[in-house]
């Protein structure tokens, strides 16, 4: 059964990139959200397998969506995506819960390298 992955990212863009590599390794998309209070309330709504996260985005950051999914939903899996050059992010956001982080700009391989050792 193909798993359900919510995508979180605030550049319309970066979602199209990762549900187009998703979609290909057949994974399905259960939703997206372009800012961090979107995410939290699409992940209640869908209750995803997986959910990929920016760190840097409006009104509530990947950080704090993070701790807000993990409040809900303690077994919640979370990828972090980040830009280069924000490890003090990603070293906050794996203490947060995160299972694994993804550096921009992405590669394919590396993201469903990701998702398979998060969700199978």
């Amino acid at each position: 059964m193909a798993k359900n992955i919510l995508i979180c990212d605030d550049a319309a863009f970066m979602r199209m990139m990762i549900k187009d590599i998703l979609t290909k390794n057949g994974y399905n998309v259960a939703g997206e959200a372009e800012n961090g209070i979107k995410a939290v309330e699409k992940y209640k709504e869908v209750s995803p397998d997986l959910v990929l996260m920016d760190i840097t985005m409006p009104e509530m950051d990947g950080i704090q969506a993070l701790k807000e999914i993990k409040k809900q939903d303690a077994g919640a899996k979370v990828i972090m995506c980040s830009a280069m050059g924000q490890q003090a992010m990603v070293i906050e956001s794996i203490q947060a819960g995160a299972k694994d982080f993804i550096v921009k700009p992405f590669q394919a391989e590396r993201v469903i390298e990701a998702v398979k050792k998060v969700v199978g």
